[in-house]
């Protein structure tokens, strides 16, 4: 694994890049993201360019033998721009202005925008597409961020007008499609569609999920206007983008399938004081972050790209945005650094080089400090490159034990970067090192739309966080986890969880059949599977409608629950099951494995697929998870709510997040190929927090 920094020569002296890119060197750094918010200074008024001073700063990154991931600065045009095009601002659903003064300050449909950013993209492919120093380049910056993937503008109205026009062709099929039927909302013509917002009460459902596709698909179309003209420009080079942690507002895959790398945006203290309302969880993990919380995102952006993905940006220390903002706990820097590698991340990217001493994140912290001295993260830094390198040189060795004399074993080249081809890969020895997984979470972002619009989960139900449970539970257990696309191939996996699915998919229903009958996986179809179609509608068979092919059941009524409200199932072994939030009625020909207390069954199982009509709490959840594993024949060991591992190629590692020190000797086991003789590449038996271990596994 590669690591990198996220750097604004354009907030520093000329004078000072040098002095930066050799202590880059220093510390390990071998990538530097530039270029992604400095539109106003490559063009200062319309037309009027100034590139040449990117050009020196790519000279003098490039010189110092430092790769460079440049950045199109879409997320920021500048304010010119807006004079020149006043309505191109996005519009919230209150119908305020998202005014000029921060950043993605723009709506996707604006197709005078979308000429601009074509035109400045071009600019920047040309000039700098060719240059040896480039290695991959970011479309725009985070999209989405600040809720700016829908805009309610004219311009979004006009837009999904026309897209309505081309999904159902004519406007008795669009009404027939959303059920417009019903209290009188049927539409003459395509020009009287509005937006689903602003209504007397709640705007149809099916209207929601339409808009929701509509906005996702503006995202994909704007990115990959971008995509097209970098690949003409600069061939050879990776498209990437950065992606954001629990945000679900489009949909990612759609976007992916443009890009080569998928990249994200990891700040694990940032999220679990913003995103993570359990009061212990923020007890016990305020400096560590969740123990699965970057991992969820790791394993999700990992089945974007076809496994090929990086942390653009990673938090180095305290940030600026959270509603608390803790320092990290000492060594999470290079724990999270090692726990990026065990994913299978190709690069590690901090953001940011040097702390802004002005303007709006004067309070993130980078990894130097605004006056340009070290900040705690550049030795954490440090480390983490002293010790990837010297598992790498390990690596080298084992396989020239294994092969003695192979050629292709032969040392890499000393070269500077300028040197050698762009996008060499990442270890020219060992080559990506592979993640195993014997168990895939099917998570469908659609799917998680049509649970948020209207789904009876409740108002604390999230389907985001019940995935996210779910593959916590597997990890506890110490299984690796693919977090894969409902269109993703099924090979291989012994246990494949539907999540999120909630769409009535044929298609995914045809390849789960295949993959249960050729492949023996044991199918866990989890509460709302199928209980929509695509157009948000009960399906005519009832829910889980198609998925119905797999398991004989129908669900017949559904209920949401408060949190505290707990009904617990019983088995004829006496074994108990505590449910809230979300419970089905199921009717079938299938014996529930247990019974609530008002005679609803729970947990329908029949030849290795299962049904499970309601939401397990955390300690239900990982005894299920258990039980499950074991069915489907994957070894496993409940390692607590601190310690966890991952496989990586041949090595495994282990991390401890919690302030009890942990004895591998005992927590582990043979379970997951650690014995009393294992010797330890990284790290000591006697596992400290914030502390890491990496060993050969079996």
């Amino acid at each position: 694994m590669k690591t990198g920094v996220c750097y604004y020569p354009e907030h520093w002296p000329e004078e000072r890049w040098a002095q930066d890119a050799a202590q880059m060197r220093e510390l390990g750094l071998s990538v530097v993201r530039i270029g992604e918010f400095a539109w106003s200074r490559l063009e200062t008024r319309d037309g009027t360019l100034h590139l040449d001073w990117l050009q020196r700063a790519i000279d003098t990154l490039h010189a110092a033998g430092l790769s460079v991931v440049l950045g199109t600065p879409t997320a920021t045009p500048p304010r010119w721009m807006l004079d020149k095009h006043p309505d191109m601002l996005a519009v919230d659903a209150d119908g305020r202005i998202r005014d000029f003064g921060s950043r993605r300050h723009y709506c996707f449909s604006h197709e005078a925008y979308l000429a601009e950013c074509r035109r400045i993209v071009e600019i920047l492919a040309r000039r700098f597409g060719q240059h040896p120093a480039i290695i991959a380049w970011q479309t725009d910056n985070e999209y989405g961020c600040h809720s700016t993937s829908i805009s309610y503008s004219g311009h979004a109205l006009a837009a999904f007008q026309r897209w309505c026009e081309a999904r159902y062709g004519t406007i008795d099929l669009l009404n027939d499609a959303w059920g417009n039927v019903f209290w009188s909302m049927e539409y003459d013509n395509f020009e009287q569609i509005g937006l689903p917002v602003g209504n007397v009460t709640e705007s149809n459902p099916s209207h929601q999920l339409a808009f929701w596709r509509f906005s996702s698909n503006q995202i994909a179309r704007f990115n990959r206007a971008q995509c097209d003209i970098i690949r003409e420009h600069s061939p050879g080079r990776d498209v990437v983008h950065n992606f954001m942690g629990n945000f679900v507002e489009f949909d990612h895959h759609e976007v992916s399938r443009d890009l080569d790398v998928a990249t994200w945006d990891n700040y694990p203290l940032g999220f679990l004081t913003r995103d993570n309302g359990d009061a212990t969880d923020q007890e016990r993990y305020l400096r560590t972050g969740h123990p699965d919380g970057s991992a969820f995102h790791h394993d999700l952006y990992r089945g974007c790209c076809n496994g090929r993905w990086w942390v653009m940006e990673q938090q180095p220390g305290p940030v600026n945005w959270a509603p608390y903002n803790p320092a990290p706990l000492a060594g999470m820097v290079r724990l999270w650094g090692w726990e990026a590698f065990a994913h299978g991340a190709e690069l590690m990217s901090y953001f940011r080089w040097r702390q802004a001493p002005f303007a709006q994140e004067q309070t993130h912290t980078g990894l130097l400090l605004s006056n340009g001295d070290a900040d705690v993260a550049a030795t954490e830094l440090a480390d983490l490159n002293r010790e990837l390198a010297d598992l790498a040189s390990f690596s080298v060795e084992e396989l020239r034990r294994e092969a003695p004399g192979d050629a292709s074993l032969d040392e890499p080249s000393t070269a500077e970067p300028a040197q050698q081809a762009p996008n060499e890969t990442i270890d020219r020895l060992l080559g990506a090192l592979p993640v195993h997984s014997d168990i895939a979470i099917i998570f469908s972002y659609a799917g998680n739309a049509i649970q948020d619009i209207q789904l009876p989960g409740g108002s604390t139900y999230s389907p985001l966080g019940f995935c996210q449970r779910v593959h916590s539970a597997c990890r506890q257990w110490g299984a690796n986890v693919d977090i894969i696309a409902p269109t993703a191939p099924l090979d291989n996996y012994r246990l494949v969880l539907v999540c999120s699915s909630t769409e009535d998919d044929p298609d995914l229903v045809s390849r789960l059949k295949a993959a249960h009958q050729q492949q023996q996986s044991v199918i866990v179809l989890f509460p709302g599977t199928g209980s929509r179609s695509s157009e948000y509608r009960i399906p005519d068979s009832l829910p889980p409608g198609h998925f119905e092919q797999l398991l004989p059941v129908q669900i017949i009524r559904s209920e949401s629950l408060p949190t505290n409200e707990l009904l617990s199932a019983t088995g004829s072994t006496g074994r108990n099951r505590r449910c809230s939030q979300w419970r089905e009625e199921v009717k079938s020909p299938v014996e529930p494995r247990m019974h609530f207390d008002d005679q609803w069954g729970f947990h329908y199982e029949q030849q290795g697929v299962h049904y499970i009509n309601a939401i397990p709490d955390n300690n239900s959840l990982l005894s299920l998870l258990g039980e499950l594993l074991e069915e489907a024949g994957i070894a496993g060991r409940d390692l607590g709510p601190w310690l966890r591992t991952q496989r990586i190629g041949p090595y495994r590692v282990a991390f401890n997040f919690g302030a009890r020190p942990v004895e591998l000797d005992k927590e582990l086991g043979s379970l997951l190929d650690f014995h009393h003789d294992t010797p330890l590449l990284i790290g000591s038996r006697t596992l400290e927090q914030a502390q890491v271990a990496v060993w050969v596994a079996e």
